[in-house]
């Protein structure tokens, strides 16, 4: 498989990355299969027991472990992807030594890392000023930012919200690293009532008209990601009227679709949804992959024939959900 560079290692040594090179973009016929594994605060509290974000060394060790263990299993499904490039995305705080091997191994892996901080409610950057500083020493191909909107919140923490972003899509355009935005619009309790209480029915007749609405105040605010990851569209309509604002005034910006930890079969229906659509371009994916995985495999004895299994899982899961997308 060629490097996401599109190309070759360069005479210095170095691997040529998607940044170096920026030949290669994923498009509808060669998409992006990204692995997600940047949760933090989430993935301690839920199957770690860590209280308030502040996990002890013995816990430290073992997300850390549990990421590298995670990694395993895409890096077994690589000789089975033959469409498309195969990504992981993936934190510094616990997920260091997965970014050093996907480093390691960039003729193969897409890495994508996150710069906002775990589990704010507004957008704020891991890092704080030094945030810039560690995109550049971790080269990635892109880097992510995640962002809860929606056009009936709080309007001057939005303009406040979207200066900062503005300066983040700034600065990475600014550094070559392309941004990848990924974008969650959670229901206003107003929003779904006019649901009828249906969080499917939001997600079906509310939510695509509210993604685009935020999409277009982010464009009129200069914040220009190279990819969008959202929420699954229920419909091909929908996937289309979301693609149009993505690329309202020529703008030369694709999309990849969430899992938002969703049953397999609406997250199959979404790929399916995607599929049809030309300006989609893959997928990234996390705990519905892994999770039970990694849940099942801190409960056994950890022994390697659990880790083997919980790797075999990971691969198998990552695969089916490439050949939804490829079928």
């Amino acid at each position: 498989m060629p490097a996401p560079g599109g190309g070759h290692r360069q005479q210095s040594g170095t691997v040529a990355t998607m940044t170096d090179n920026p030949a290669w973009r994923p498009r509808h016929d060669d998409p992006l299969f990204i692995l997600a594994m940047d949760h933090r605060e989430s993935f301690g509290r839920t199957l770690f027991e860590v209280k308030n974000d502040e996990p002890d060394q013995a816990e430290r060790e073992a997300m850390s472990s549990a990421k590298l263990l995670i990694f395993d299993g895409l890096r077994a499904a690589l000789p089975a992807v033959r469409a498309g490039r195969p990504g992981v995305l993936v934190d510094e705080r616990y997920g260091q030594g997965v970014i050093d091997e996907a480093k390691s191994d960039r003729e193969q892996i897409v890495l994508a890392i996150p710069i906002e901080a775990s589990g704010h409610e507004w957008f704020t950057l891991e890092w704080g000023d030094q945030w810039l500083e560690h995109v550049e020493a971790n080269k990635p191909d892109y880097a992510k930012i995640l962002v809860r909107d929606n056009p009936e919140f709080d309007a001057s923490q939005r303009e406040g919200q979207f200066a900062r972003l503005a300066g983040i899509s700034s600065g990475l355009h600014g550094a070559g690293v392309p941004l990848l935005y990924e974008l969650l619009v959670p229901a206003t309790d107003a929003q779904l009532a006019k649901a009828g209480g249906d969080a499917m029915a939001y997600d079906r007749d509310i939510r695509p008209g509210l993604v685009c609405q935020v999409i277009a105040d982010n464009q009129a605010h200069a914040v220009e990601p190279t990819l969008w990851k959202v929420e699954g569209l229920e419909t091909v309509d929908a996937a289309r009227q979301v693609a149009a604002q993505a690329k309202a005034g020529g703008r030369d910006a694709d999309l990849i679709v969430l899992g938002r930890d969703a049953p397999v079969g609406r997250l199959d229906h979404w790929l399916q949804v995607a599929s049809e659509v030309s300006e989609f371009v893959g997928f990234a994916i996390g705990r519905s992959i892994w999770e039970d995985a990694v849940r099942e495999y801190e409960a056994s004895d950890r022994s390697q024939d659990a880790a083997r299994h919980a790797a075999a899982t990971v691969t198998e899961r990552y695969l089916g959900f490439v050949a939804q997308w490829t079928t």
